[in-house]
């Protein structure tokens, strides 16, 4: 019998990765293709077809594809999506004002509906009058609607019949709080909400992408997605609630940490090109952000990893350290194009453009850097200032020195912000290249590499000495500097994570004199009290050190450059259901937060029923986004004081969680 084979694929920032998995013999093929952020199906069958062309007969084979992503996580913190109405039912005009729902509304239409319910799930009469009226123009404003109604966790009746006009008189997608949230917070949901409605029409291009190349490919299999709390849903789940993908890829990555070494407590720290990402795996799982992700400048309502991010990576910009009479370094936050890398697509431009800028007798103050364009369709660039277009009809798609694009000091502010918008790339000397100039990596242009660095050890400290004597030093520094950071980094998000204030790794006296291992006559020391697992391409270059200065045992698994891949593939399918039981009145109890309202007589009898519902529910929950088979785990929490000598219900609560490994082809 010919054994299934499942395809993982994680889109990130720099690389799209790709492995062929099997269940009896672990992972078969591993490969990696560049991001084509302008066509995502280009970069995703550039990885795909290096692993399949690995395994003869292979693409027959393939029972399951999983999906991870950091397209939604990006978005949001970028400001991007689509435009999107909310509609708001029983809330008052001073909601809009509350957990940032305002800001991130702008400028988009806001239609306020009379109707909610109260905690008990009984309603106030609702009227769609004003949804009506505006439903022939609303088409021609925005591209989704959001709905969110007072208390739609205890009765999302509203929410659905303004749910059903909507679909009734349009071809709108339609989302409703109710779906995203079982948690009470109204302005909060809506927020949620309304940003999921944004994020449609873009996850739904990379799904469409993605199945429309697995079409052509004849891999016939269901198309999963990682979630943020590291669960798979089906591709159609993700398309109806896209909001849960954000924190996708890093969440990926620590399923794919548990995976590859079997540790159920771990510190996981995933550095890839542009960030490096901090977490931790208490008991087998990654622990949650129970209070809802923050990405950019919005805290969701959606239960997502506990993950801390910097702007640390291998393509991180290394800049000198402008205070002080020593010579410094400073990585990041900025992402920029390696030299390496651009020497390696573009070797007869940028090449002998840094031998110029050497053969020059004094050095120039944009010497190594160039310019290009990132690919982005040119609509996206609408909307430029005159100075901003100006500049960005001289930038090309190959690199060009910004000796010869910049004419003015003025104008380094405005590629600033064509930067910012994602239309123009800086190429410039990272420690990707501080790794190429020292031999330990190898996969791009060393030359390139080489000349950059020599190019940078040309610029001066405060006391006018130079910043190192030659290549080799520079990259050592580059090195012991990425290293320092990365150790703050992850104290900064541990500290954090366990509540510890006050304290900053960067700023600290006795962290430094502990971290350098200074002498004195008191001895400081701190360690881990867990492994330190290190994820991403360049790991095994820099966490030996990293690990050593933390005092912590080190893990760099074999595939470590994939482990979101990895965790994409191997992932299991996980859903909750929370039903509620109140007291409104004296022996009358509502059961709620799983479909409609219920007044039942009877609390034995309102408890069986909650919890038959939170089951059921979760069960069919699991199966829509694509288990097989699911187990169900239950839990309670019953909050029923003793008042004057008589228990008086408060609440309680009943929770399903329903998980099990997704349906594969031909099952």
């Amino acid at each position: 019998m010919t054994l299934p084979l499942f395809l993982g694929i994680d889109t990130g920032g720099t690389y799209t990765d790709a492995v062929l998995y099997s269940e009896s013999e672990g992972i078969l093929a591993s490969a990696k293709a560049l991001t084509t952020r302008h066509d995502l199906a280009v970069g995703v069958a550039g990885a795909v077809e290096t692993v399949l062309s690995d395994l003869s007969g292979a693409a027959a084979r393939i029972s399951l594809v999983s999906l991870s992503t950091t397209l939604a996580t990006n978005a949001l913190v970028e400001g991007q999506g689509g435009r999107a109405a909310l509609v708001m039912i029983g809330f008052s005009p001073e909601d809009l004002g509350r957990d940032g729902l305002a800001d991130a509304l702008g400028n988009d239409p806001v239609i306020q509906l009379p109707g909610g319910h109260d905690v008990h799930g009984r309603e106030t009469p609702l009227d769609l009058t004003l949804l009506e009226e505006r439903l022939a123009s609303l088409p021609d404003e925005v591209s989704a609607v959001a709905i969110a109604g007072y208390f739609a966790v205890r009765n999302p009746a509203h929410e659905i019949a303004a749910r059903d006009l909507i679909r009734a008189r349009t071809a709108l997608p339609v989302t409703c709080s109710h779906d995203l949230s079982s948690k009470l917070g109204g302005p909060r949901r809506a927020l949620t909400t309304l940003l999921n409605a944004r994020l449609i029409s873009m996850v739904a291009r990379l799904i469409d992408a993605t199945s429309g190349y697995l079409e052509k490919r004849g891999i016939d299999a269901p198309l999963m997605v990682v979630r943020g709390d590291g669960a798979l849903i089906s591709a159609q789940e993700a398309l109806l609630r896209p909001i849960e993908t954000i924190l996708s890829g890093p969440a990926a990555s620590l399923v794919g940490a548990r995976h590859l070494t079997g540790l159920s407590d771990a510190v996981v720290s995933d550095i890839g090109g542009t960030t490096t990402d901090v977490a931790v795996l208490e008991n087998g799982r990654p622990r949650l952000d129970t209070e809802g992700a923050t990405v950019g400048r919005y805290r969701t309502m959606v239960e997502a990893v506990a993950m801390h991010t910097f702007g640390l990576g291998g393509d991180s910009e290394v800049r000198t350290e402008e205070a002080g009479l020593e010579a410094g370094l400073i990585l990041g936050p900025r992402r920029l194009m390696p030299l390496s890398l651009a020497g390696q697509l573009w070797p007869d431009t940028v090449v002998p453009a840094l031998e110029r800028q050497l053969r020059a007798s004094f050095p120039g103050r944009l010497d190594g850097r160039f310019a290009l364009r990132t690919g982005l369709p040119d609509a996206l660039a609408a909307g430029l200032a005159a100075q901003e277009s100006a500049l960005y009809s001289r930038i090309e798609a190959e690199p060009q020195p910004l000796e010869t694009v910049l004419t003015g000091t003025s104008q380094r502010a405005t590629l600033d912000r064509l930067v910012a918008r994602g239309l123009v790339m800086i190429a410039g000397f990272t420690p990707s290249d501080a790794m190429h100039v020292l031999g330990r990596q190898d996969q791009w242009n060393a030359e390139a590499a080489r000349l950059g660095a020599e190019l940078f050890t040309r610029r001066k400290a405060g006391s006018g000495k130079a910043l190192a004597q030659s290549p080799a030093e520079l990259a050592n520094m580059v090195s012991e500097r990425l290293t320092r950071q990365s150790a703050e980094a992850i104290l900064t998000a541990l500290f954090a994570d366990q509540g510890v204030h006050g304290i900053d790794p960067n700023r600290s006296v006795l962290i430094d004199r502990a971290l350098n291992r200074a002498p004195g006559f008191v001895r400081f020391g701190l360690g881990l009290d867990r492994p330190l697992v290190a994820l991403g391409a360049s790991a095994p270059v820099h966490y030996p050190a990293i690990a050593a200065m933390l005092d912590a045992e080190s893990f760099v698994p074999v595939h470590a450059g994939v482990a979101n891949a990895v965790g994409a593939v191997v992932g299991q399918v996980r859903e909750t259901v929370i039903a509620f039981v109140t007291e409104p009145e004296e022996g009358r109890f509502a059961v709620n937060g799983a479909g409609d309202a219920r007044i039942v007589k009877n609390l034995d009898e309102a408890f069986a029923l909650a919890r038959e519902l939170a089951r059921n529910q979760a069960c069919d929950a699991a199966i829509r986004s694509g288990a097989e088979n699911p187990v169900i785990e239950s839990f309670e929490h019953i909050d029923m004081p003793l008042i004057e000598g008589l228990e008086k219900l408060v609440e309680a609560r009943f929770t399903a969680i329903a998980s099990g490994r997704p349906r594969i082809a031909g099952k």
